[in-house]
């Protein structure tokens, strides 16, 4: 069975480091702790006192003053490598944790795991190819010498860049080495562990290059692991469920995020708010518990993108450069079926369709397959055909041969329509008022990949009436915006009162406004 030596990174909180290691020993594992140098010797002092009398825990013989970015990060995590290699001689896996972390899935789990997937798991993407750096420095992290932290002597650090830059004084990356990149957290099999080991013993080459390499700590494990073992038995991801927010930071979960991060594919979580001590005890509860069953959606990261996004409205002051001067045609006119529930705006297309011959198109900004023709390339993605809407609808005019066009949109497009309507030819806009089950937000959630198929009912409870609030949101902007042909169809509206929507939208007569108000399972899911 799987005994693992966790390697715990920590700089603060004494009582929580306490906590933890209590925790994680008290079902047998192990712990090797490094304490950062820069941290209070009274703590540290604490720290020891507190587990002193634990045998499944042991302090790395030389604590290192860790920086940001800097080698001392790999220093500390290889002295207390060392230090648990030789403490718990049983120890079959070693596991990275910081203070921050917690489990989210039980020990028993956690162990049948590791004893059914014989790999490393740690995240190795080739440095030069991958898209794995966003922002910042990319190559000169490697090419150059640094020996200035950035974060505390941040002119220095630049200045000698700058200065190897213009001195030509770059360095070859060791020969033999594919350069990987990857997120510091991870989990190695022993034998892994002990062949990183021997090689920084051989190798003082290597080590060199590293020292002086900047964030050596999403490098050095990951590049040496990937040379060292085959690719067949590593798992290039972190059992360590983390996110960033936009700028670049770590996202920090709170009491609320129970549920959430249960259901995710991880056995840790990274990083827990210090304050979220429900959170921390039921998780400590947990990591201790048997026969615990775990229900894997995996929705986190869509989640939090979706609700991240949602508060952050804004609007162009300005139009693109490839839309100044342009216009789909003063005597042309654009009509737009706006419905969140795109199978009625579909069926309401079709009869439109039949009963007035007028072209149409479905959703042509937000499905890549609708039926478009070859309009020279503009059609062929999403990105392509908003980026050049007006040039597309212009195009689409022209190849129809007509004046008078519908199309379909969804209401989050809000900067579409407000392009559309700006526009010199005559826009109008009819939205359709559905009502929304649960059953049926439900699915829309699994559509869009907010839930999965094994999402528990808790966490839908929760996610739904957010999804609700923000469809009644974009119909609330769209309503707001005073658009001058607008018209409003509904499901509770009644004929009448929809084909009075209708014929003004379409500018029809009301017979032919009442027949297309009249079809049957319109409204239908």
């Amino acid at each position: 069975m799987a005994k693992i030596a966790y390697i715990l990174l920590c700089h603060k909180d004494p009582d929580a480091v306490i906590e933890q290691a209590h925790r994680l020993t008290a079902v047998g594992d192990c712990v090797a702790i490094h304490f950062d140098g820069r941290s209070s010797a009274a703590d540290y002092q604490r720290i020891r006192d507190a587990l002193a009398d634990n045998p499944n825990v042991a302090f790395a013989a030389k604590r290192v003053k860790c920086g940001w970015g800097e080698w001392s990060l790999v220093q500390a995590t290889l002295n207390a490598l060392r230090c648990a290699l030789g403490a718990f001689p049983r120890a079959t896996h070693v596991y990275m944790l910081s203070g921050d972390c917690m489990p989210i899935k039980s020990a028993e789990y956690v162990h049948r795991f590791l004893d059914e997937t014989d790999r490393d798991f740690i995240e190795s993407f080739d440095f030069f190819e991958s898209d794995w750096i966003r922002t910042g420095m990319k190559e000169e992290r490697l090419i150059y010498r640094h020996l200035f932290n950035e974060r505390r002597h941040k002119a220095l650090f630049y200045k000698s860049v700058a200065l190897q830059r213009q001195l030509g004084l770059r360095r070859s990356v060791p020969a033999d080495l594919q350069i990987q990149i990857g997120s510091q957290w991870w989990c190695l099999r022993r034998r892994t562990i002990e062949a990183v080991l021997e090689f920084a013993e051989r190798r003082r080459d290597v080590m060199r290059f590293f020292r002086s390499t900047w964030i050596p700590d999403e490098t050095f494990f990951q590049t040496l692991v990937r040379h060292l073992i085959p690719g067949t038995e590593i798992e290039s991801r972190t059992l360590t469920f983390l996110m960033f927010s936009d700028y670049g930071m770590p996202v920090t979960f709170y009491n609320d995020h129970y549920d959430l991060l249960l259901s995710q594919d991880f056995l840790f979580a990274r990083k827990i708010s210090p304050e979220a001590y429900a959170l921390k005890e039921r998780l400590g509860r947990l990591y201790a518990a048997q026969d615990v069953s775990f229900q894997i959606s995996n929705e986190g990261r869509n989640l939090y993108g979706f609700l991240t996004r949602r508060g952050r409205v804004g609007l162009r002051f300005a139009p693109r450069f490839w839309e100044k001067e342009s216009s789909l045609g003063r005597d042309r006119e654009l009509m737009i079926v706006v419905c969140k529930k795109w199978h009625v705006a579909k069926r309401l297309l079709d009869r439109i369709c039949q009963a007035t011959n007028l072209p149409a198109v479905e959703y042509v900004f937000n499905e890549e397959h609708t039926p478009l023709p070859d309009l020279g390339g503009i059609q062929t993605t999403l990105e392509k055909r908003t980026r050049h809407r007006r040039s597309l609808m212009r195009m689409l005019f022209e190849y129809h041969e007509t004046d008078r066009l519908v199309v379909c949109i969804d209401p989050g497009n809000l900067t579409l329509l407000q392009d559309f309507c700006s526009d010199r030819a005559t826009t109008r806009l009819l939205e359709i008022e559905c009502r929304f089950s649960d059953d049926y937000l439900v699915g829309h959630a699994k559509r869009v990949g907010l839930a999965g198929e094994t999402t528990s009912d808790a966490t839908l409870g929760r996610l739904l009436p957010t999804i609700r609030n923000d469809i009644a949101y974009e119909s609330d902007l769209i309503r707001d915006a005073g658009f001058t042909h607008y018209s409003r169809m509904s499901e509770i509206g009644g004929t009448d009162r929809n084909a009075s929507a209708l014929r003004d939208f379409l500018s029809i007569d009301w017979d032919k406004a009442r027949n297309i108000a009249e079809a049957k399972h319109l409204f239908a899911d």
